[in-house]
């Protein structure tokens, strides 16, 4: 059989990811496997159609097709997204309708539930024939049981393919709303940032648009303090490559190359309310806000906006996509800011998303004065304790300007072995526990409350 491999990875064949494939090949040579490096040559495919055709034309003569491609801040790097976009661009849909697929992904398991979401989203978007996906730790290939468990996934593709097995859906087609956004006359009294800082930042300002329209409006409700960024005017060389170089020291190889390092820690770090503006873009928002989110990762996996409210203004069916929903939340909540909302123009007419906007920019001010970070859900709480342990172990090496900011900022505090409190609990009842006469007769839900009704009857707590 030949198949299409489809890498996302800005290292191309020096990838991690690509090990994987290699190991396929090398255990199964009866297939031709045509290796298309896509992320790594996405400005020569933008450039050159002539080069795109002749990956779609494989991609066409394929038994079927692979997207292979390591994890970038929960989803793919912006290159591959791009990628994508050109697919429907380009309207070559066609070719990839009906082929069977298989989705490999490797990382640390950071959010690569929602990366594989998206891709398997874009595969039934496509009318494809999906399979399965396998989420690789990235470490996997060096362990024999994790090789096994791959190979026997590989096969069961080769299979899949071979016996024409039926495959289901997981996705609807988005639907998109056809209406037009007319803002109307702000009769309100115009907001005062009460000396907070405003940073809106939109990939439209234009009043053509429903995004630009909306952004705008929002920012003409407040009177001071707001400042209004397109982010195509961000100087920005060039998209993380995955060098990892900034470990060391969170300082980015394009540092004296472009203006992005500089732009985020003197923009983005010091603004008190951030508020992100975008359109849907197949099912995310566009490759150049996937490229500032993958720039900032010069700061790795330490938090740079803390203790920031921070929304956004979406124009497309983000109730559609809870995969995205999750994905914005969690980027919030894991860098100790506050998420404020979304607000987008899928609901209501235009009077009432001007209501929502005023809203919106009166709810940030008001949250931002009083410094309120709403506690962290399990997308947060989750988030930081998998860096924690991961950053500890066996990426520290990696990773050593994390390691040095976790150490002095508490974060290894967290380890439930450090929890003296509960340590000495468990010290002094675990034994109690283990007397049968004791423990049958301990009412444990009044136990648990015990220490509420204290906080409860105390008049100074």
């Amino acid at each position: 059989m030949k198949f299409s491999i489809l890498s996302g990875s800005p290292k191309g064949a020096q990838s991690v990811t690509m090990q994987y494939i290699l190991y396929i090949q090398k255990k199964h040579p009866e297939h031709e496997y045509n290796i298309f490096n896509v992320a790594q040559i996405i400005k020569r495919l933008e450039k050159d159609q002539d080069r795109f055709d002749e990956i779609i034309e494989a991609i066409k003569e394929s038994d079927g097709v692979i997207w292979a491609f390591p994890v970038y801040v929960m989803l793919v790097c912006s290159q591959y997204k791009r990628f994508i976009e050109l697919i429907f661009e380009r309207k070559r849909e066609d070719v990839f309708k009906d082929k069977y697929t298989m989705v490999l992904s490797t990382s640390i398991h950071f959010y690569d539930h929602t990366a594989q979401n998206y891709i398997h989203a874009i595969c039934d978007d496509l009318g494809m024939k999906y399979v399965g996906n396998f989420p690789a730790d990235s470490w996997d290939l060096l362990y024999p049981k994790r090789r096994a468990r791959w190979l026997l996934f590989g096969e069961k593709f080769f299979e899949a393919i071979e016996m024409k097995l039926p495959t289901t859906k997981n996705y609807h087609p988005l639907q998109f709303r056809d209406f037009v956004y007319q803002p109307g006359e702000i009769t309100q009294k115009k907001l005062d940032t009460k000396n907070k800082t405003i940073l809106v930042l939109s990939e439209d300002t234009d009043d053509s648009t429903n995004l630009g329209k909306m952004v705008n409006q929002f920012v003409k409700s407040i009177s001071n303090g707001i400042e209004l960024i397109n982010i195509n005017d961000i100087d920005i060389k060039g998209p993380c490559i995955g060098c990892a170089k900034c470990g060391y020291n969170h300082e980015c190889i394009y540092k004296d190359k472009d203006g992005f390092t500089e732009f985020w820690t003197e923009k983005v770090m010091k603004t008190d309310i951030l508020i992100f503006a975008g359109t849907i873009k197949d099912r995310y928002l566009s490759s150049r806000w996937k490229l500032i989110y993958d720039r900032a990762f010069f700061n790795n996996h330490t938090p740079t906006i803390i203790g920031k409210q921070l929304g956004y203004i979406i124009s497309g069916p983000i109730s559609q996509i809870p995969n995205l929903k999750e994905m914005l939340q969690a980027h919030v909540e894991y860098q100790d800011s506050n998420f404020l909302n979304s607000i987008t123009d899928e609901f209501g007419e235009s009077e009432d998303i001007d209501a929502l906007l005023y809203n919106f920019a009166k709810q940030a001010i008001d949250l931002s004065v009083t410094n309120y970070i709403g506690p962290r859900t399990f997308l947060g709480e989750a988030a930081m304790k998998m860096f924690r342990d991961d950053v500890y172990g066996r990426n520290r090496f990696v990773f050593l300007a994390d390691h040095e900011y976790y150490k002095t900022h508490g974060v290894y505090d967290t380890f439930p072995q450090n929890d003296e409190r509960a340590k000495k609990l468990n010290e002094k009842l675990i034994p109690l526990m283990k007397i049968d006469k004791l423990r049958n007769n301990i009412n444990m839900m009044d136990e648990f409350l015990r220490p509420f009704r204290k906080v409860l009857s105390d008049p100074n707590k």
